[in-house]
């Protein structure tokens, strides 16, 4: 796991957090390992027993613990399974497959079956939007409902944030890192403050881990139609990193029946949406 932090001691400090942050969980739950060829898979399993199937993909640089505010509303009524991706500062294997679709796709369907869900509604973010499109396109017909937060490889990504952030990065020290977090997640983010939990835990992880540096593919029109399933995505319309109108421009056209919300003000770290995601999956179960 060393391999994807800078040192062994900074994959200790966020694996202890993690864990601090993992005894807090809101609602009662399990901590399941699903072993597949990438390696262990961990995953945060709550909510009812035989209740419809929920799939939570976390984003890049985070884990499981970014979804503990909207647990305790969605957990009442489906089996929640959030999963820590691999190669991300979480307590699944450090496995980084080539970010081409299908080998994350190919994961996921291990990860599933080894959850014994045959049909899941997902919900997901940014990196784990993505990884929840390569599942959804292949498997259409394995997706109950999917709702998507800044979702990438559908718009176009933006690096000129990215070459900003590195010399705060570089030279500015923690002040440095906190601004550096604020120009790339955009307006509505702020500089993290002092004394947040979650905020202090991902300056830690922004400080000990190494993140992805390849590009991520785009899924081409043909892929994009084949998302026949209800589809909720939510996008900041300033977002730093994404082209969130190029996003919307694109599966209005291949997916019309999409559901599609642009927030004009907002960037990449959007505010909750718990009721409006809950909303939205409790419609195939009302």
């Amino acid at each position: 796991m060393a391999g994807i932090y800078a040192s062994p001691e900074g994959a200790r400090a966020v694996e202890r957090r993690y864990r601090e942050l993992l005894e807090r969980w809101p609602v009662p739950a399990e901590h399941v390992r699903v072993p597949t060829g990438q390696g262990e898979t961990f995953a945060v399993a709550c909510g009812p027993a035989g209740a419809p199937p929920l799939l939570l993909l976390h984003g890049s640089g985070a884990n499981s613990a970014m979804w503990t505010a909207d647990v305790a509303t969605w957990a009442r009524r489906f089996r929640v399974y959030a999963v820590d991706l691999i190669g991300e500062p979480g307590l699944s294997a450090p496995s980084r497959p080539p970010l081409e679709p299908g080998a994350y796709a190919g994961w996921l369907a291990e990860v599933l079956a080894g959850l014994g869900v045959e049909r899941v509604s997902v919900a997901a973010t940014s990196l784990g939007g993505w990884m929840a499109l390569d599942y959804a396109t292949r498997w259409p017909d394995r997706v109950e409902r999917l709702a998507l937060m800044c979702p990438s490889g559908i718009g176009r990504r933006r690096w000129l944030p990215l070459l900003g952030a590195l010399p705060l990065l570089a030279f500015g020290g923690e002040r440095g890192r906190r601004r550096a977090m604020s120009l790339v997640l955009g307006p509505g983010a702020g500089p993290p403050p002092a004394g947040d939990d979650f905020a202090e835990f991902a300056l830690l992880i922004h400080r000990s881990f190494r993140p992805r540096r390849g590009r991520l593919a785009s899924f081409p029109d043909a892929a994009l139609r084949r998302l026949t399933m209800p589809l909720l995505v939510i996008a900041g319309g300033r977002d730093r990193m994404l082209d969130s109108y190029g996003t919307r421009r694109r599966l209005l056209s291949a997916a019309p029946h999409a559901d599609v919300r642009l927030l004009p003000g907002t960037g990449h770290l959007l505010p909750a949406h718990t009721r409006e995601i809950m909303d939205f999956l409790e419609n195939a179960h009302a």
